[in-house]
């Protein structure tokens, strides 16, 4: 699916404060990929040199263990951004990243950024708001980890994947283990909060690991 670079622009708040002319200049910068479910978005050791977007999908982040074995560290979705330190220092990546769905992503490099933040200094300014807004927003989301339960964590996370994928029934694009790591929680209790929101009505489980939301309201409601 295209994406308009200027969605992209419009996705990250550093951007959003400014004029629509210097909006205009960040689109001519913007670089656009889409990866199919399954592609390798980077690995491990690649160069952090771009500050990444997602307009569209989901992306797990990953450790390999010295075993070979995958360690989830966290899920970007639509309208997340990582990388930003890419955008002040030289720095190799530590991870990998893998598409979970069809995604789509926009990168902006280092030399393009740094160039225009000496043509727009207001943009360092948004740089440092957002940098503290979201150093918050790091301590809320482990106190909502702590705090929210389950049920809510969980179906935030089915809505927020049925509108990645623009459809209300999809296969569960990360495994269980991985969904319970993400969630806090254990995989045997994935399992029976989604074996009671189908007894509730809210979706159908099918074979498969395929999952139907039928009340996507009503869900974000569970508690």
């Amino acid at each position: 699916m295209a994406t308009h670079t200027h969605e992209c622009v419009q996705l990250v708040p550093i951007f959003q404060e400014l004029a629509e002319e210097q909006q205009d200049t960040i689109e001519s910068i913007v670089r656009h990929h889409h990866f199919e479910a399954g592609e390798t978005l980077f690995s491990a050791d690649d160069p952090l040199d771009t500050l990444m977007i997602v307009a569209n999908g989901q992306v797990k982040v990953y450790q390999l263990a010295a075993n070979g074995r995958e360690q989830l560290l966290y899920l970007l979705q639509t309208g997340d951004i990582d990388g930003e330190a890419a955008l002040f220092e030289n720095q190799r990546r530590t991870s990998f990243g893998e598409a979970l769905v069809p995604t789509d992503v926009c990168g902006i490099r280092r030399k393009d950024f740094q160039a225009l933040m000496q043509k727009f200094p207001s943009i360092s300014i948004n740089v440092l708001n957002v940098f503290g807004k979201r150093l918050t927003q790091l301590e809320r989301q482990t106190t909502s980890t702590a705090t929210e339960s389950v049920e809510a964590r969980l179906a935030s996370y089915l809505t927020e994947t049925a509108a990645s994928l623009h459809t209300d029934t999809f296969k569960l694009p990360l495994k269980k283990k991985d969904l319970a790591t993400f969630l806090g929680t254990t995989p045997e209790t994935i399992s029976r909060k989604l074996t009671r929101f189908a007894q509730q009505g809210l979706i159908t489980q099918k074979p498969g690991k395929v999952i139907q939301i039928n009340d996507a309201d009503q869900l974000l409601l569970a508690e």
